[in-house]
């Protein structure tokens, strides 16, 4: 099993966190893994990219240049997703912030409002917790059978306040998909 992955959205969204913790998750399952981040140079509001590969087998190359699936977390992301997912991939949107369709038809498109229901939960900053729940389940890439212990190891102290309520978007992403 190889799982070539892409996340992007705006700063402040947690994409590079939620590259991070995707590979910290798969090193834990004994997986293969590479994380290639990309962000602009704005502290927040800026691009925010990560190219994630999660496999079973040794991996040739970090690039994910034709990712197996994206992770479409605001609209501006949403061209760039779709002009570099393979052909019958799977497209992740978060439909809070992402009112349009892809143009594509030769994709699956799954719409979960990550952003919502992270309001829900207490604080809107944890949709990327809840798109990854969705992305492990609808891969298959992550099992996230262990996700406390390696949110506890990723946290500093001062976070682990916190851990809960990413554990609980965790979930939700996971169940509503």
């Amino acid at each position: 099993m190889t799982e070539k992955s892409f996340f992007a959205g705006f700063g402040g969204q947690g994409i590079i966190s939620l590259g991070q913790i995707w590979v910290y998750c798969a090193m834990k399952e004994g997986k293969n893994v590479t994380f290639f981040p990309f962000y602009g140079a704005e502290k927040r509001g800026g691009i925010a990219r990560a190219g994630v590969i999660v496999s079973d087998e040794e991996i040739a190359s970090p690039l994910v240049t034709v990712p197996d699936s994206v992770l479409v977390m605001n609209p501006d992301s949403l061209p760039l997703c779709e002009g570099i997912l393979k052909p019958g991939g799977l497209m992740l949107i978060n439909a809070t912030l992402v009112k349009d369709d892809p143009q594509r038809k030769d994709i699956k498109v799954v719409k979960i409002e990550a952003q919502d229901m992270a309001e829900k939960i207490g604080n809107p900053r944890f949709a990327n917790m809840v798109a990854l729940g969705a992305m492990a389940k609808l891969t298959g890439a992550l099992a996230i059978t262990e996700i406390e212990e390696i949110l506890k190891k990723f946290f500093s102290p001062d976070k682990h306040k916190f851990i809960p309520l990413n554990v609980e978007a965790i979930q939700a992403g996971y169940q509503a998909v």
